[in-house]
């Protein structure tokens, strides 16, 4: 058998924050179609294309690969998901599996599909997506997080929870709760069409750390989508933090850069001059840089220089998961784009092998 990748990660002091992640979400691939022609896709119609080198992944497999790779030996990662028994699910096992994470809870089913889409491009860049409803991801169930109780340390604060995406709210509610009761960090992201329920339900009772873009804040706050960016950051602020005084906050806005809540401050970052091959799985990228830098002991401020860092790096790649993002890959991009770095920062990226 070939040797797997290998990842350089962070120089992390003694004494970092966290040693365990355990995260839910949804596990699947896709692929990109590049339609010739611009006109929309009739009903009946039959159209050629070509098939782009790009490959997708779900926000939890990017997360958790991320923190992994930076975090190396220091943390151990274990994702609770399933896949389906075909081609795709057995392929993301070998790639999670490679990138250390743990996959005692990740379960396949035999007779579901793993979570898969199909993404399709117009030459003018619009576009969509045809993804599968019924997969093994839809099928992660409430009860399947029982078993994560043995995961966690006897110091259950030394833990991440994540709870994002792509498999059914009440099961990343019952992660969230399951996380409460063993006193872990609680991480969390939320799909836009779910904002209302975050807000109906008060799920961010439940919730340390949240990690959303600037129209998720949008729509969460009740804010003008037409907005500045920086207004939608704060605007958002100020709603949350009246309501949860205890919530962190990232919001990430593309080019505009990220706005970072811990708590008293807000700060701002723009992100470092690169080659941009595709910017998909890029807010994934920044809020695992985030939770890295977090584990590491920086600052909140720090986290977020990181997790920019993390994020620029991430849309140098056509992929979602960036192949070789790592420390290595971090201290190239500071030296190309000139960034001045915070002296914690620059201390988990120094002398890179």
């Amino acid at each position: 058998m070939p040797a797997g990748p290998v990842f350089h990660p962070l120089r992390l002091p003694a004494g970092s924050r966290y040693d365990c992640m355990i995260g839910t979400g949804g596990i699947g691939s896709g692929m990109f179609f590049a339609l010739d022609g611009n006109h929309t896709l009739g009903r009946e119609e039959s159209r050629s294309g070509r098939l782009l080198d790009r490959r997708d992944y779900c926000k939890l497999h990017i997360i958790a690969h991320t923190v992994a790779v930076l975090l190396g030996p220091a943390i151990r990662v274990y994702p609770v998901g399933a896949v389906g028994n075909d081609a795709v699910g057995q392929r993301l096992r070998e790639e999670m599996q490679a990138a250390g994470l743990d996959l005692r809870q990740v379960r396949t089913l035999p007779d579901l599909p793993t979570l898969f889409a199909i993404c399709y491009v117009y030459p003018d860049g619009a576009g969509g997506n045809l993804t599968v409803n019924d997969s093994a991801s839809a099928h992660v169930a409430p009860d399947w997080i029982t078993g994560t109780d043995t995961l966690f340390p006897a110091n259950g604060s030394r833990t991440i929870v994540l709870a994002v995406p792509e498999v059914p709210l009440e099961t990343r509610q019952e992660l969230l709760r399951t996380g409460t009761r063993h006193g872990a960090f609680r991480a969390a992201s939320f799909a836009s069409g779910e904002m209302e329920t975050v807000r109906h339900n008060r799920l961010l009772a439940n919730v340390d750390y949240l990690a959303i873009n600037a129209h998720e804040a949008t729509l969460l706050a009740g804010i003008d989508p037409a907005a500045e960016p920086e207004a939608i950051a704060r605007q958002t602020t100020r709603h949350l933090h009246t309501e949860w005084p205890h919530l962190r906050l990232t919001i990430t806005a593309g080019k505009a850069g990220s706005w970072a809540w811990d708590g008293s401050h807000l700060t701002h970052q723009s992100p470092p001059p690169v080659a941009v091959a595709s910017t998909a799985g890029a807010g994934d990228a920044f809020m695992s840089g985030m939770l890295a830098g977090h584990a590491a002991g920086l600052s909140w401020q720090d986290a977020q220089q990181l997790a920019t860092l993390t994020g620029a790096g991430s849309v140098t790649s056509p992929h979602t998961i960036h192949p070789g993002l790592d420390r290595t890959c971090l201290h190239k991009l500071v030296l190309d784009s000139g960034v001045k770095l915070a002296p914690a920062v620059a201390a988990l990226l120094e002398n890179p092998s």
